[in-house]
């Protein structure tokens, strides 16, 4: 017997919209993860891109549990000596609120070349409002 394994130009694209008002960050992102990298499919293949697209709307609307909101930091460097800055939950979701969701979906993925190319399937958006709607995205639910 031979194992199937899926190439990327012969897995079907399909477009779900997620609607992340509400949810929770982490729970949201690993379904998010999960539908990218292709693993709700039967012909699930690691090391070939057969995800889907994810388009996030209401971003700015994501929950956190406990006081994560004021705890959890999110660092950067600038390369320099003493260029470490860091950033609360709650300033980075006032200035940037897609980067926190891309921060966390971009944790769950490889962390090679593949990873890379699944994340730019992943479309965020702040607001109610996409401009996807010539790609006709089923709603993307499950149950919390």
């Amino acid at each position: 017997m031979k194992s199937y394994m899926a190439r990327k130009m012969e897995v079907p694209r399909q477009w779900y919209l997620v609607d992340a008002q509400g949810k929770v960050l982490g729970r949201l992102a690993s379904r998010v993860a999960m539908v990218l990298r292709g693993k709700n499919k039967a012909n699930f293949t690691p090391h070939t891109d057969a995800g889907d697209f994810v388009v996030v709307v209401n971003a700015a609307q994501v929950r956190f549990t406990g006081r994560k909101l004021d705890q959890k930091c999110y660092y950067r460097h600038s390369g320099y000596p003493g260029g470490l800055k860091t950033t609360t939950a709650r300033q980075l979701l006032q200035r940037k609120p897609e980067e926190i969701l891309r921060h966390a979906v971009r944790g769950m993925l490889p962390k090679n070349s593949l990873g890379r190319s699944l994340l730019k399937k992943l479309k965020i958006y702040a607001g109610g409002e996409h401009p996807h709607q010539a790609q006709q995205p089923v709603s993307l639910t499950w149950e919390d």
